[in-house]
């Protein structure tokens, strides 16, 4: 199993659902509002008048052989509108209960 945490910008949620619903990726835990800016471009999500854009985040526990094909959906939907902003990052799952 490997753990894929997606931050995002929130308008992407619908459609990071969707995706994951189309694979058959069941578990993950959702994070409704998170901060943060990108580490070479892309404006700041900080939820101030500054600026205003707020992020979301999901971690989601994947099975192995899913996780390349769910990450290369996750990178065309990030290449249709790249200045909203998503990223996502792998590890692995050594234990669970």
């Amino acid at each position: 199993m490997k753990a894929v945490f997606i931050s995002f910008n929130q308008a992407y949620y619908e459609m990071i659902l969707a995706i994951m619903d189309r694979n058959n990726i069941r578990g993950f835990t959702y994070w409704e509002t998170v901060q943060g800016r990108g580490t070479h471009k892309g404006e700041p999500h900080y939820g101030s008048h500054a600026w205003p854009t707020l992020n979301s985040a999901i971690l989601a526990i994947v099975e192995k052989e899913k996780v390349s094909n769910f990450l290369d959906l996750l990178n065309k939907l990030d290449k249709q509108t790249e200045a909203q902003g998503l990223r996502a990052f792998v590890w692995d799952v050594e234990q669970s209960i």
